[in-house]
C-alpha cells in the first residue's frame, strides 16, 4: 500500500456559500496502473473509516480478494472533513490561525465527491472502471457518478440511497445531542467531548446493528446475572474504541454532510437526477438494514437505468455491508460475468 497526498492550492467553493482556502486529500493506492488507465477500482469509505481501504474491507481487497493488486490499481481517498490526514476540523482557519474545530464551514456530499473530482482530473484518470461506495462512500459514489456522468464504467453501490431519510437524520441529530450534552462541546480544543462521542458512537450501533444482532452476539447464557451484562460492556466498548481512532468534530461534520444528501437538489428532482447515472450500476441491499432499509436500495435500482438489484441474507444489520465479503464477491462477479465486463 502506498500513502500519497494531494494538495489543491486554490479557492474551494462550498455548497453553504462558504469556501476552503485550500484542502488536501490523503489517498492510498494497491497495485500497478496498466498502461491505458483502464484498470482503476476506485472506492469510497464510509463515514469514520480511512483511506487504507485493504484493512476495513481485507474480505473484497487484496491478494486473492475479488479486487486484486495483482490484477487491479485500488484507490482510496480520505474524505475531506475527516482526521486521517484529509483537510477537515482539525486544520488551521486561514482567518483566525487558530485550528477550525466547531468553526468548520458545513461540507455537503457533494462537496465531498467535488474534491474527489479533483483528484481524479489531477491523477489524469479519464475513465475509471469501477466505483464502489457503502453508506455514506455510497452517497459519494452516486453524487460523482451523476456530476461526471461519462467517467465511470461500473458502478458498485452498497446499503446506500439517493437522499437521507428523515430516519437517518433524526439518528444523527440524536449522535450530535449526545456530543452537544458534553459540557466540553463548547471548549475550543481538539479533544473535547470525548464522553459525548462514547455516547453517540454508543447510539449509532443501534442503526448499525438490530434487535437480531444483538441477540445472536451480547445474549447470556447465565440467568442469574443481575448486572454487567454483555451488551451493556458492548456499547462501552464501541464508544471507547472510536474515541481513541476518531475525532468528535470530524464526527459531528461529517454526520451533517451525510444529512445533506440529495441527489435531486438543483436537479429538478431525486428520479430526474438518478436517470443521469451512465455507469453500469449495481446496487446491494442488507436485508436487515435499518439505517439504510432495502427499499430505498430498490428506488435507486429502479430509478437508474439498467440498474441491478442483488439482497444479502443477514442478521448483521447495515454493517453486513462490510462483513458479509463472501457474499457480496459472488453477487459482484456474477454481475461483471453477465455484462460481459472485462475484469
Amino acid at each position: 500500500m502506498e500513502h500519497h497526498l494531494f494538495k489543491h492550492n486554490e479557492p474551494y467553493q462550498l455548497e453553504c456559500g462558504e469556501e476552503l482556502h485550500r484542502f488536501q486529500l490523503k489517498y492510498c493506492t494497491l497495485g500497478k496502473l496498466n498502461a491505458d488507465k483502464s484498470n482503476v477500482i476506485w472506492v469510497i469509505h464510509a463515514l469514520t473509516a480511512n483511506a487504507e481501504a485493504e484493512d476495513w474491507w481485507e474480505g473484497l481487497i487484496g491478494e486473492g480478494k475479488l479486487y486484486d493488486p495483482e490484477k487491479h490499481f485500488i484507490i482510496c481517498a480520505n474524505n475531506l472533513g475527516s482526521c486521517y490526514g484529509s483537510s477537515g476540523p482539525l486544520d488551521t482557519n486561514p482567518k483566525t490561525q487558530k485550528l477550525y474545530l466547531r468553526d468548520f464551514p458545513l461540507l455537503t456530499i457533494r462537496d465531498m465527491a467535488g474534491a474527489l473530482e479533483l483528484l481524479r482530473q489531477d491523477l489524469g484518470f479519464d475513465k475509471v472502471h469501477t466505483l464502489v461506495g457503502g453508506s455514506m462512500g455510497g452517497m459519494q459514489a452516486l453524487e460523482w457518478s451523476i456530476m461526471k456522468s461519462g467517467v465511470f464504467e461500473n458502478m458498485i453501490l452498497l446499503a446506500t440511497n439517493a437522499k437521507n431519510s428523515p430516519w437517518g437524520i433524526a439518528l444523527n441529530e440524536t449522535q450530535r445531542m449526545c456530543i452537544e450534552a458534553d459540557t466540553t462541546w463548547k471548549e475550543h480544543r481538539p479533544d473535547a467531548a470525548q464522553n459525548g462521542l462514547r455516547a453517540a458512537r454508543s447510539v449509532a450501533m443501534f442503526s448499525y446493528r438490530n434487535y437480531a444482532a444483538y441477540w445472536n452476539t451480547q445474549s447470556e447464557t447465565d440467568i442469574e446475572k443481575i448486572d454487567h451484562y454483555k451488551a451493556s460492556s458492548y456499547q462501552s466498548y464501541q464508544g471507547e474504541k472510536l474515541v481513541k481512532r476518531f475525532n468528535v468534530h470530524s464526527y459531528y461534520t461529517l454526520t451533517k454532510a451525510m444529512d445533506s444528501h440529495q441527489v435531486g437538489r438543483g436537479r429538478g428532482s431525486m428520479e430526474a437526477a438518478l436517470k443521469l447515472v451512465k455507469a453500469n450500476t449495481l446496487v446491494i441491499a442488507i436485508s436487515t438494514d435499518v439505517l439504510f432499509p432495502v427499499s430505498e436500495q430498490k428506488t435507486l435500482a429502479k430509478e437508474i437505468p439498467g440498474a441491478e438489484y442483488a439482497e444479502i441474507e443477514s442478521f448483521y444489520g447495515h454493517d453486513g455491508f462490510l462483513i458479509e465479503s463472501p457474499a457480496i464477491t459472488d453477487i459482484i462477479l456474477n454481475f461483471y460475468s453477465k455484462n460481459k465486463v472485462n475484469y
